[in-house]
């Protein structure tokens, strides 16, 4: 396999002064792990979706259900995983549970990445 001759540098010149930038600001190993893993949750189209519909209204499992045509088993499933990475957040009324974003920063996180794939 030929290897793209931009894709690496011709020859190795550490750059100390960078590097030392670098070093002193990188995150901690733990702060990347749970950022990776925040990151994975958003890896999933059906938990996109149920993200989406909160933009627009607090729903009850029952809602979210029947907009996205899935089991109300299925639809618990991703939001148990939303919920335990703090996306959204629930409430009890009477017999009902309803969802809601857990905040702003996750309508943020899903604008940027679509101002980012929209990008020419």
């Amino acid at each position: 396999m030929e290897e793209r001759k931009d894709e690496i540098c011709e020859g190795c010149e550490v750059h100390e002064d960078l590097l030392k930038i670098v070093n002193e600001t990188l995150p901690e190993e733990t702060e990347l792990y749970d950022l990776a893993e925040l990151f994975k949750v958003f890896g999933d189209s059906t938990r996109i979706r149920i993200l989406f519909v909160l933009f627009e209204a607090e729903v009850c499992v029952c809602d979210l259900a029947k907009v996205l045509n899935m089991t109300q088993s299925a639809i618990s499933h991703q939001l148990r995983i939303l919920k335990q990475n703090k996306l959204v957040k629930n409430r009890r009324e009477g017999k009902s549970i309803f969802y809601s974003l857990a905040d702003d920063h996750v309508r943020t996180i899903i604008n940027q990445g679509r101002d980012h794939i929209e990008e020419d």
